[in-house]
């Protein structure tokens, strides 16, 4: 079935799929979104609250919808899942999750499918590997959310460190979205200023302590803010609109999406979050970017985690 770049769809109606589908209409990337949900009145109650406010907003239909709708879609946004619980870790959520999400692959693989897959639901990189090992798709159709999130937590506490635009920081969250992420403070910058030297041009100076304080505060995140409000969902959203804004646009943007390696930083037979061009066909190429020794060996530790995850699962 042809694919139309302007439709897409979403398999999961609660806090972040719903939060996504708002995001979606604020950007007026799309003409078509479909909302889907196992509770085909909640999506109906989704779609017919975000279509009250069109007459502020780009033209879109927004209906609830079935998996015969997400044929011709050009991207499907997979939500659906088992929300992370105070205490719990991303890795906690493995086994419902992937059963949820082993009937919603079924159900897409059964039509002519031919756009493609981004993950949301937790653990990701876990479930971006079993969605591209479910679907049979080519790996450049199946992505996950990532590291995009913590990304930009980085960017905006190193703002905030730095009294600078966060919009400036150019840094990256890499491996598990998780606790065993890590921060690449090597290829740290701003506005193409290595972090160091802007440091010493501002009169400040960034530490290791203070470096790992922003770090675990950007690990942490997800952990305050759900003992606080119960679940995270305006971050993700910002930042799955800013991957889909890369692909409806055909952006070629770097991006720290989760990934299926093949052989890159060494590693293969998981999906990892690393810095990855994106554009309409989704993945276009991992880009292997250099690392500190201690850094590569924290990226080794976090695949070492992620492959023990996935082998437990018996894909």
């Amino acid at each position: 079935m042809r694919v139309n770049p302007r439709k897409a769809a979403i398999v999961g109606c609660g806090f972040v799929g719903a939060s996504i589908a708002f995001r979606f209409l604020q950007q007026g990337l799309f003409s078509k979104l479909v909302l889907l949900d196992v509770d085909r009145e909640k999506a109906e109650g989704e779609a017919m609250d975000l279509s009250d406010g069109l007459p502020y907003a780009s033209p879109v239909e927004i209906t609830a919808g079935t998996y015969d709708d997400v044929a011709d879609c050009a991207l499907v946004v997979i939500t659906a899942g088992a929300n992370q619980k105070p205490g719990e870790t991303r890795l906690d959520l493995i086994g419902k999750n992937t059963a949820i999400l082993r009937s919603i692959i079924g159900e897409i693989t059964a039509r002519d499918f031919g756009g493609i897959l981004l993950v949301v639901s937790n653990p990701v990189d876990v479930l971006t590997y079993a969605a591209w090992k479910l679907s049979g798709y080519p790996r450049q159709r199946v992505i996950g959310s990532g590291t995009v999130l913590d990304t930009g937590r980085l960017k905006q506490l190193l703002g905030e460190e730095l009294r600078v635009d966060s919009r400036n920081i150019h840094a990256f969250i890499v491996g598990e979205h998780g606790d065993s992420e890590l921060a690449v403070w090597s290829g740290a910058n701003v506005s193409g200023i290595d972090l160091e030297h802007f440091c010493r041009l501002r009169g400040d100076g960034l530490h290791a302590a203070d470096m790992d304080r922003l770090y675990q505060s950007v690990r942490d995140s997800a952990y305050e803010i759900i003992k606080r409000k119960g679940a995270t969902y305006y971050g993700i959203a910002m930042a799955v609109g800013r991957i889909a804004e890369a692909i409806v646009r055909d952006e070629h943007a770097v991006l720290p999406i989760s990934v299926v390696l093949e052989g890159q930083y060494g590693q293969e037979g998981l999906a990892l979050s690393v810095p990855s061009i994106v554009g309409r066909n989704g993945l276009e190429e991992v880009l292997e970017i250099s690392m500190s020794r201690g850094e590569s060996l924290a990226l080794s530790a976090s695949a070492r985690q992620l492959k023990e995850a996935i082998a437990a699962l018996k894909l």
